[in-house]
């Protein structure tokens, strides 16, 4: 009897398109991935090169030897004050052309008008200090303390105006009271502490003398509105450069915070008697009228 014949496998021709199909999965990934690394953050970019810039250009840092063996240590004359607590009295404001305080504070409303005219922007003053308070949103995300790319242009300017002058400088923090509980910031306390202090290392990049600057944050517990509904929860959301009268002065706004100061109290804790003669609130009207050019 014939032996059966087992009946031919039929071959599939249509293999290629698992393979096919793969490799086009892949390089669609790889597509992805290439765009989503090409999207830089100005101002994380800034960041980064500016700290490569100030690595490679320190012709002490890359040109000083390695030391080998001890070495001597060398002594380090301490910074001398930028203002001295009692320089900026009566008789040596009476003497200059023009109060400082006064200058940064015209300055600052005219340079910008568009934010405070829009509210985002308050810059309000007295003999003793200037007030510049920043809504948070213009310079850093929800939960964050990275600067946004508005944050390095606003703050760029700020710093061109205040570089010429000496008065100390510190930026106060604030948040709301909604909690965090992040690994990188577990209370407010910290968010606040690292948005004051990310925008005193903006302005000591862009040139102001890092010894009149300092950074206080004070998480949720100085609110200028009420925190139960959302636009309080806004306005209390703030960042406040303070540009003070002498390093006095600074020392005891920075006590109290000046969303709790006043004039009296400050030059009665700084032990001055006398105070200089006052200079004129930065009002938004005169803002408006003067012309300022478009972030």
């Amino acid at each position: 009897m014939a032996r059966r014949r087992q009946p031919e496998e039929h071959v599939n021709h249509e293999r290629w398109l698992v393979s096919y199909a793969d490799f086009i999965t892949l390089l669609f990934a790889f597509f992805v991935v290439m765009y989503s690394i090409s999207s830089i953050n100005e101002g994380k970019y800034k960041v980064i090169s500016q700290a490569l810039v100030g690595v490679f250009s320190d012709v002490d840092r890359s040109l000083k030897p390695i030391p080998i063996g001890d070495e001597r240590p060398v002594t380090v004359k301490p910074a001398e004050p930028l203002i001295k607590d009692l320089d900026q009295t009566d008789a040596a404001i009476g003497q200059g052309a023009k109060d400082p305080l006064k200058s940064i504070a015209d300055d600052i409303s005219a340079a910008f008008g568009d934010l405070i005219s829009s509210n985002q922007m308050t810059v309000r003053g007295n003999e003793l200090w200037v007030e510049i308070e920043l809504n948070s949103s213009l310079l850093f995300g929800s939960g964050d303390a990275m600067p946004s790319d508005m944050a390095f242009n606003i703050i760029d300017k700020v710093s061109k105006i205040l570089k010429p002058f000496d008065n100390p400088v510190h930026v106060e923090g604030f948040t709301d009271d909604q909690p965090i509980r992040t690994a990188q910031y577990p209370t407010n306390w910290e968010l606040s502490s690292a948005r004051s202090a990310s925008i005193v290392r903006m302005m000591a990049m862009d040139g102001v003398n890092p010894s009149r600057l300092a950074s206080v944050g004070y998480g949720e517990f100085q609110p200028v509105a009420n925190n139960a509904t959302a636009e309080g929860r806004a306005r209390n959301r703030r960042v406040v450069l303070v540009v003070s009268r002498n390093l006095d002065v600074r020392r005891s706004l920075t006590g109290t915070g000046t969303a709790n100061a006043t004039p009296d109290a400050a030059l009665k804790r700084a032990g001055t008697q006398t105070a200089p003669p006052p200079i004129k609130q930065a009002v938004r009207e005169n803002a408006v009228k003067s012309p300022a050019p478009a972030l």
